[in-house]
């Protein structure tokens, strides 16, 4: 148990975090579920429409610091291949 104020304070500080992080990575998997249920159902102009989303839930979880910019370029990268990928067939 945290005896300091300033180490109660962090505990508060790390769960409020968690709130948010946790919110930003279900938002993530679900948008890319929905991309891949998508590409799969053949609804390629429904795979384009999510793409927007999907980059902007990206671009704020890296603003944030939940991801790495790396990973976060990766990620829209793959994404984006996919759905490229699902036109061309």
């Amino acid at each position: 148990m945290a005896i300091t104020s300033s180490a109660k304070k962090a505990i508060r500080v790390a769960e409020h975090r968690q709130v948010f992080n946790v919110h930003r990575k279900q938002m993530i998997l679900s948008l890319e579920r929905q991309v891949r249920k998508a590409l799969t159902a053949g609804d390629v102009s429904g795979a384009k429409a999510l793409l927007p989303k999907m980059y902007q839930a990206i671009d704020k979880a890296a603003k944030t610091k939940f991801i790495k910019k790396n990973t976060a370029a990766r990620m829209k990268s793959r994404v984006a291949a996919r759905v490229n990928k699902g036109t061309k067939k």
